[in-house]
């Protein structure tokens, strides 16, 4: 394949040419399996590259190292298109070790067909993103989090969505049934203007906190719901 806008040869399809400083591809769907990865390009609706990256799974002490060099041959393609927009699905650890190698957002995307599926979200009105840090997030009349550090990594996965815009800690409910698993955390369904809550518990207490998104309805906000609470998932937090 050769570069769109110079035509110089490049060396894998997609890539971002060198020559001209051009992009050759606006987005990219990672399917991630635990043994094989497919790599989408698109640019518009179109599929210009395809790649499958392939691994043997390890076990045991070998099982770390396997793993990080799977993704990192991943990030890699990735890396390769410096695209625009980075959607993901499949294997949480595979998805979990290629975002430690990103500097993307990894928008995660649902169905049967992953690529097809991107190309109709494309058609609907993007999402702010909010690049703020958790302190800059976190606001309201109670600052007090519950669960200690467990939950503060609650907090601070859900600051670190691209599409959160405020979290508001509330009150505290100590009078909650006993629980022994710990601090447990779940996002609500989201109200007609796409925020949603976040319940944090902790033994007896339970926290309910405001997330304000920049979702723009009911739908939007579902999808960003559904981002939280595998991210909560991802990070052994879900209730």
């Amino acid at each position: 394949m050769v570069c769109r806008q110079c035509g110089s040869p490049l060396e894998r399809p997609g890539d971002y040419c060198l020559v001209c400083r051009s992009p050759n591809a606006d987005t990219v769907v990672l399917e991630l399996g635990r043994d094989r990865a497919r790599v989408t390009a698109l640019s518009d609706e179109d599929v210009v590259a395809a790649r499958e990256i392939t691994t043997t799974p390890e076990t045991g002490e070998n099982e770390p190292v396997e793993l990080r060099n799977f993704a990192g041959l991943i990030a890699d393609d990735v890396r390769r298109k410096r695209p625009e927009e980075v959607y993901a699905t499949g294997d949480r650890s595979v998805l979990t070790a290629v975002r430690t190698q990103l500097h993307y957002p990894l928008y995660r995307i649902r169905g049967e067909d992953a690529v097809e599926s991107v190309i109709e979200h494309r058609g609907k009105p993007a999402l702010d993103v909010v690049t703020a840090s958790l302190s800059e997030k976190l606001g309201g009349s109670h600052t007090t989090l519950i669960g200690g550090r467990s939950g503060r990594e609650t907090v601070e996965t859900i600051a670190e969505h691209p599409h959160v815009k405020k979290i508001v800690p509330g009150p505290i409910d100590a009078s909650g049934g006993s629980s022994q698993s710990g601090v447990r955390a779940k996002a609500t369904r989201a109200d007609d203007n796409g925020n949603v809550r976040l319940l944090v518990r902790d033994g007896s207490s339970v926290q309910e906190n405001r997330i304000v998104t920049t979702a723009y309805d009911r739908d939007t906000g579902e999808r960003v719901r559904e981002d939280l609470n595998e991210a909560l998932q991802e990070a052994a937090l879900q209730e």
